[in-house]
């Protein structure tokens, strides 16, 4: 059966049963149907005082371009803690329709471990990114508005974007203000994917509303002709913001296919933004529950950085347990082994690309100073000898590892695994961040780039170089960095799936989030609005003779 069917079969209690569950009033409940509500936010003041469950961060290594199964084996763990009788809550980011209609598909998990109800969450959801895209896009419209009506802020250059949340790499550059008559001002524009937004970083990194009004507030859109920053507060459109993004702000609870509580809320992408599900979910989550199982995107060298470095900050939190997920047909194409040829037994290349796994767990037990554990996600292509060879090499080296095949066996196929993170979870760590944030610009690029990618060097572009400079003049350098690069390699080239040769990471551009309160870094050949592949998921999605969704997975 496909991931929809068998979602469809799924028995999903009522979601008041699931709130039920973690002692949530009804009146903090606002349901979308029978299976999905909002939880206020209003619920924090009255559970801040109780005492944080244990987190868990799951990880990966560098991805396929068909992903690892992060998500379902975070569902599978979750299910499989409840299994064994302890409370926990799941926590995700909410899927976007760039990847749902392009290449890596939905973001719900997979086969027995899945959270539901799947299309909604895969599509519209609650409308959370629909906000998103609108708060930004009235930004805009008010930039332009401004300068049509006169521009006394005097803007000489506008750097604020439109987004969409689908990919379509049409939008990157485009040309605007086109309409004949003298107040129309012609500009080059373009999108970024509304999970790359700022204002998606700034709804996931807001601890309330207060603050999420201030960092609106406080985004860049622009510079005048003095080279002073404009605010959007300049063209006093937080006000009309904040109130699109009202009920955007609070979590959004469902659940899994085995009626353990999801709460699913914020979705920045990991290779171009901090990819991870929103800080008051976590928060809320952390005090309603023993155990909260989290997951940052992409691979440990974006996702976990940025999670750790950024969110863990703001947020004051770290995880107890963290678990980095390995696939056999990653290792091997790691190793070199080309895509159509991965279901075919090879330990050479298991061997050769085992190194990137090793890696990811040096830099996350010896740099983070985290406890981590292996979660091997099993496959049916996967042979014995392989999976032999696997834990061999991890036992070797003394790292701890599972087998996983929440895929097919839903929580019992993740027994194993939440046994032991619920023993990790009871080691003491104290986690260490990479850069510190007085470290200047560059200092912090060259230790992420240098300690966690392991590159030899650090190439700035002049771009770049001056922009550092701008920060630097309006005060700004303090911030933390969330390096934008491939998913696929600890380079910024996504063929360099070795990375057995010296390797520099070529910085091509710094954009100051102040929003956001974080500076990206562009690496390589990065795009914040993605395109779509040759033949996307687009093309097998539709209704059947039942007006039933088909094609997502």
């Amino acid at each position: 059966m496909s991931d929809i069917q068998i979602a469809r079969k799924a028995n999903l209690k009522n979601i008041l049963e699931i709130t039920e569950k973690l002692k949530i009033d009804d009146k903090y409940i606002n349901q979308y149907g029978k299976y999905k509500a909002k939880i206020s936010y209003d619920i924090y003041s009255n559970i801040k005082n109780n005492k944080n469950g244990k987190l868990i961060l799951v990880t990966s290594i560098n991805p396929t371009p068909m992903g690892e199964g992060k998500t379902t084996v975070s569902i599978g763990l979750a299910d499989a803690i409840n299994r064994i009788n302890k409370n926990v809550i799941l926590t995700l980011r909410e899927p976007s329709l760039g990847p749902v209609f392009g290449l890596k598909g939905g973001a719900t998990g997979g086969g027995y471990a899945q959270v539901a109800p799947m299309e909604d969450i895969n599509l519209h959801f609650t409308g959370d990114i629909h906000a998103i895209t609108s708060a930004n896009n009235l930004l805009s419209a008010m930039i332009d508005n401004h300068i049509y009506f006169g521009n006394k802020l005097k803007f000489k250059k506008v750097i604020w974007k439109r987004c969409l949340d689908l990919n379509d790499r049409a939008l990157r550059k485009v040309e605007i203000n086109l309409e004949e008559g003298k107040k129309y001002v012609p500009r080059i524009d373009g999108f970024d994917i509304s999970v790359a937004s700022e204002i998606m970083a700034i709804l996931c990194l807001a601890k309330d509303l207060d603050d999420l009004k201030n960092r609106l507030s406080n985004i860049i859109v622009g510079y005048n002709d003095m080279e002073e920053p404009i605010y959007a507060k300049d063209l006093k459109a937080e006000g009309a913001m904040i109130v699109l993004l009202k009920e955007a702000f609070n979590p959004n609870v469902v659940q899994t296919l085995e009626n353990t509580p999801a709460i699913i809320h914020g979705g920045p992408f990991a290779n171009i933004a901090h990819g991870c599900n929103s800080i008051i979910a976590t928060k809320m989550a952390l005090k309603l529950s023993d155990y909260v199982v989290t997951e940052a995107g992409f691979g440990a060298d974006l996702g976990a950085e940025k999670f750790l470095d950024i969110k863990c900050r703001i947020g004051n939190i770290k995880p107890d347990a963290t678990v980095c997920v390995a696939t056999v047909k990653a290792l091997k194409y790691h190793g070199g082994m080309p895509k159509e040829e991965l279901k075919e037994e090879s330990i050479e290349y298991l061997k050769i690309g085992i190194n990137n796994l090793f890696k990811h767990i040096d830099n996350l037990k010896n740099k983070f100073n985290l406890n981590v554990i292996v979660a091997i996600n099993k496959f049916d292509t996967d042979t014995e000898n392989e999976i032999n060879f696997l834990t061999e090499k991890l036992n070797e080296n003394n790292i701890e590892n599972s087998i996983v095949e929440a895929w097919g066996k839903g929580s019992k196929g993740a027994i194993d695994l939440a046994q032991k993170v619920v023993k990790l979870c009871d080691i003491q760590s104290d986690l260490n961040y990479i850069y510190d944030l007085n470290d200047d610009i560059c200092t912090k690029i060259n230790k992420i780039s240098k300690k966690i990618y392991g590159a030899d060097e650090v190439e700035f572009s002049e771009e770049s170089k001056k922009n550092i400079e701008k920060i630097n003049s309006l005060g700004y350098g303090n911030l933390p960095v969330c390096i934008a690069k491939t998913q696929y390699s600890f380079s910024d080239d996504p063929k360099n799936l070795k990375c057995d040769k010296p390797f520099k990471i070529h910085i091509k551009d710094i954009i100051l989030k102040n929003g956001a309160k974080f500076i990206v870094a562009l690496a390589g050949n990065i795009y914040t609005m993605p395109g779509l592949p040759e033949k996307p998921a687009a093309e097998e999605i539709g209704l059947d003779e039942n007006n039933d969704i088909i094609g997502i997975f």
